[in-house]
């Protein structure tokens, strides 16, 4: 379990400048953290010999060594249970796209949306906040592991509408839009092989082409367990915002879920302005 009344982050980057930025924002999201800032992998070494931390945050190019080798290394040479690596990235969507994310990284970040979407986005993995009251559109067959899921989503705050095929998710959305609702839900969590004819794919196509609904208006997190890079590939160019292989990590999923709707927020705020 994390320490989040005290969490120690580590963030390895090769300019002080921006060490000093992701410092700053992330004492406004956790003003008790302790932040540990190294400019080369050589330093994030050493400082891992000092003591356990609860998320490393690095850049893929660093002045003496790569940021995947790294990562690799914290996984062979830390003790410590399991710590989220995420690596900050010009290029996530191109990353996510080819699958070039090795399994010694958690997650990617992509470093346009700015640094306070950092601090949010780190805050979702050391001290998660609810989204109380957002409405997930949630579509899966199997209801023993829906009802599980349902249950962990809510623990959260978050209101579940369950559909087992993707024929009746389409008809919530379409009973959404009928009633002035657009969207409707505020994030999608779809798996990707379901019962009928109609697939989780098809579902993306369908949110993306046929409702017309962007990424940022109506994020859509795919959940799979199909290894297969061309496959993911495909559904993130259907539509898809991320994805989560299975077997599905609790806190992964609700980070990730609940990280999509705090920046599907943001951008509706934006447009509302306009």
């Amino acid at each position: 379990m994390f320490d989040t009344a005290t969490p120690r982050i580590m963030v390895v980057d090769g300019s002080k400048v921006v060490r000093k930025m992701i410092e700053g924002v992330l004492r406004q999201q956790l003003p008790d953290l302790e932040f540990i800032g190294c400019e080369t992998a050589e330093e994030a070494k050493a400082a891992l010999q000092s003591g356990s931390v609860n998320l490393v945050t690095m850049a893929l190019r660093l002045p003496d060594m790569d940021g995947l080798e790294l990562a690799k290394y914290i996984r062979e040479h830390t003790p410590q249970a399991y710590i989220p690596i995420i690596v900050v990235s010009g290029d996530v969507q191109e990353r996510l796209e080819t699958r070039s994310i090795t399994d010694d990284v958690t997650d990617y970040f992509d470093k346009s949306l700015g640094f306070g979407a950092l601090a949010a986005f780190i805050k979702g993995y050391v001290a998660p906040e609810s989204e109380a009251g957002c409405e997930v559109l949630y579509v899966e067959d199997s209801r023993v592991v829906a009802m599980a899921t349902r249950r962990m989503l809510e623990k959260h705050g978050l209101k579940v509408v369950h559909a087992t095929c993707v024929e009746d998710a389409v008809a919530h959305l379409e009973t959404m839009m009928a009633q002035g609702r657009i969207p409707g839900p505020d994030i999608v969590l779809t798996d990707v092989y379901l019962k009928g004819d109609l697939t989780g794919k098809d579902l993306l196509q369908s949110i993306r082409n046929t409702f017309g609904y962007p990424k940022g208006l109506l994020p859509a997190l795919v959940m799979t367990g199909d290894a297969n890079l061309a496959n993911q590939t495909d559904l993130l160019r259907a539509g898809a915002n991320d994805l989560v292989q299975k077997p599905i990590e609790e806190r992964l999923l609700v980070t990730k879920l609940l990280f999509q709707l705090r920046v599907g927020r943001q951008m509706r705020e934006k447009l509302q302005k306009k």
